[in-house]
């Protein structure tokens, strides 16, 4: 059975970790890199989905990199 809050995607890694075992330590740009990062190509919709995780990853990370530069 399908558990739409909680797919299967969510649930590969080895031990029972999900994504958001490691992501609630992190900031929510750098949670939402290591979550999509973690979750990538494990959806059953193919490549496309893989790539756009991958490009969501990106975005969180530039997003990142642009806050600790303006930092003051």
């Amino acid at each position: 059975m399908n558990d739409p809050i909680n797919p299967k995607h969510y649930q590969y890694l080895p031990g029972g970790i999900e994504a958001i075992d490691v992501c609630q330590h992190l900031n929510f740009c750098r949670g939402n890199v290591v979550k999509y990062v973690i979750r990538c190509g494990k959806k059953e919709t193919g490549k496309e989905a893989e790539i756009e995780d991958l490009r969501k990853a990106a975005w969180y990370l530039q997003k990142e990199i642009e806050r600790l530069q303006n930092e003051t």
